[in-house]
Order: C-alpha cells, then sequence, then structure tokens
C-alpha cells in the first residue's frame, strides 16, 4: 500500500470512530472497496458519519453468505436474522433428505427479501442429500439462480406491505425466479397457494410502540416504522399472521417468527390458540429468538 493510501485509510477510520461508529475499521475497509473515486469516497463517508446505515450507503448488505440490495429507507436485514433461517433450514432439510418435495417458501413482511432468499438458497445447496442442485448461476444479488428438484422447482414468494420494500426485494428475487407483491400479510397472496406453503416467513415489526424512540437513529431516521413498530405490545401483526396461517401451510408446514425473549412465551401460546405446535428457539451468541407454529400433518 502507498503511504498516502495508508494515510487516506487512516482518516477515513478517524472520521467514522468521530461519528460514534463502533466498527470504524471494518466499515471503513467497505467504504474503500465500494467507492471508485475519492469523491465518491468522501461522499459515502459523509453519508455514514451523518448516521446513515452503513448497508443503505454502498446499496448491499452481507446477509446468510449472500449479498443482499439493499436500497435508501428500506429496512436493513439484521445478522441475527440469520438465526430464524438456520432453524427454518433445520425443520425443512430432513423431509428432503427422506425424500419429500422442495416446499413452497413464503416471505411475509419481506423488507429486501433477504430471509426467504437465503432459505431458497441453503435449502438449494445443501438440502436434499445432493438431490437439490442449481440450474442457474450466481445473481446480481449474490442469490441463487433457478432451483430445480428434478422436474419441479423452488417456488419463491415475497410479499410486504411497503412498495419501497417490494422495489428492492425485486431486485433481489425475481432474478431467481421468485415472486413479490405488494399488499397487507396474505392479502397480497395468490390462493392458489393456500394449503401449499411449507416454509411461512412473517419476519413483522415486534418492537413495542412505546420502545421506538429508543432504538438506534439510524434506524428510527432511516427505516420506515410500518418496519419498526409492533403496537401497543409488539405482537399486533404476529398475532395476524398466526391466526391466517394454518390455512395457507401445507400438512406438517411451519410458521417462523422473531420475537424478544420476553415475548416468546406469549407468541407461543398465540401459535397454540391457532391450532399450531408452539416452540421457542433461542441463540445465545447473538440473542436472538425465534418461535415457530407446525401444522398438523395428515
Amino acid at each position: 500500500m502507498r503511504d498516502d493510501a495508508a494515510v487516506y485509510d487512516a482518516s477515513v477510520v478517524t472520521r467514522l470512530r468521530a461519528a460514534g461508529c463502533v466498527f470504524a475499521e471494518d466499515e471503513a475497509a467497505v467504504l474503500l472497496a465500494t467507492a471508485r473515486s475519492p469523491a465518491e469516497l468522501d461522499a459515502l463517508v459523509s453519508r455514514r458519519a451523518a448516521g446513515e446505515p452503513l448497508e443503505q450507503v454502498v446499496g448491499w448488505a452481507e446477509f446468510a453468505g449472500l449479498r443482499i440490495l439493499v436500497d435508501a429507507d428500506v429496512f436493513v436485514p439484521r445478522r441475527r436474522s440469520e438465526f430464524l433461517v438456520s432453524v427454518a433450514v433445520g425443520l425443512a432439510r430432513p423431509r428432503l433428505v427422506a425424500g419429500g418435495a422442495m416446499p413452497v417458501i413464503v416471505d411475509l413482511c419481506c423488507g429486501t427479501g433477504a430471509l426467504g432468499l437465503a432459505v431458497a438458497t441453503e435449502l438449494a445447496v445443501t438440502g436434499g442429500a445432493g438431490r437439490v442442485g442449481l440450474a442457474g448461476g450466481v445473481g446480481q444479488a449474490g442469490g441463487i439462480g433457478t432451483v430445480s428438484v428434478g422436474p419441479g422447482r423452488i417456488e419463491l414468494h415475497a410479499a410486504d406491505l411497503d412498495p419501497a420494500a417490494v422495489a428492492c426485494a425485486r431486485r433481489n428475487v425475481e432474478p431467481v425466479g421468485g415472486h413479490v407483491y405488494v399488499g397487507d400479510l396474505f392479502g397480497a397472496l395468490s390462493d392458489l397457494l393456500r394449503g401449499r406453503v411449507g416454509v411461512l416467513i412473517c419476519n413483522a415489526p415486534y418492537v413495542p410502540s412505546g420502545d421506538v424512540a429508543f432504538l438506534p437513529s439510524e434506524a428510527r431516521d432511516h427505516e420506515p416504522l410500518v418496519a419498526l413498530d409492533g403496537g401497543l405490545d409488539g405482537l399486533t401483526v404476529l398475532r395476524r399472521a398466526a391466526a391466517g396461517a394454518p390455512s395457507w401451510l401445507a400438512p406438517g408446514g411451519v410458521l417462523l417468527v422473531e420475537t424478544s425473549d420476553r415475548q416468546a412465551a406469549e407468541m407461543a401460546g398465540v401459535m397454540a390458540a391457532a391450532d399450531l405446535t408452539p416452540a421457542i428457539h433461542t441463540d445465545e451468541d447473538t440473542g436472538a429468538t425465534v418461535v415457530t407454529g407446525l401444522a398438523a400433518r395428515l
């Protein structure tokens, strides 16, 4: 590295540290790799120092081994949500290994579409004891191509109430053959999916309304309120998702939602009230909590 380049790198780190960025060195490396000129780097650093999320500044996020495109004013996928992906894959994979069909995947409140895309990718690459393969190459978002299981293929559907999120999700999901819709929960879906969904993700907001003001400013100021505010106790949208899920789930299908640890028991009760068999999954490393509701098998 030239001496002047090293100094420039140090100056970026200094600016980010002064702005309160905890991982200034890591973020500086991302910004330096993204910028195509000193002027562009200065603009990117200025945006980040002003509080804009790094992922919105550079236009992408690393998530579950994928590069997910992220637009301005769209909810940024959280690394802790990778735990939900691992739970979903862990529940779906045994049926594939046993010779079952690839499940239909639906991602509600999808934001960028990261979670559904990550689950589809994991099942395509590692599921089915080698039966599942990629029929296409890696797309722009670092995701999968068209994925086949024998004569069939993975069905990936995503939906969000926010048109900006839908536009972003389409950039990630449609290049791999998925479908993205705008609308409120199940109202966005085709009736042709009723009773066919094997993996139903609903990463809805679960922050109680009274706690939104205490979120980091980069979330409050740069992500839509509809993606943050979960209602009085944080479970308003998730209750609706659980109540509606049984008519959309295939036999043995599963609904997966993310909550805080203090909300998990109540959410499990909501799942049980909807005639889904609940389970609570926790990850000590990230502090993530996922509640699942399993539909009865025939």
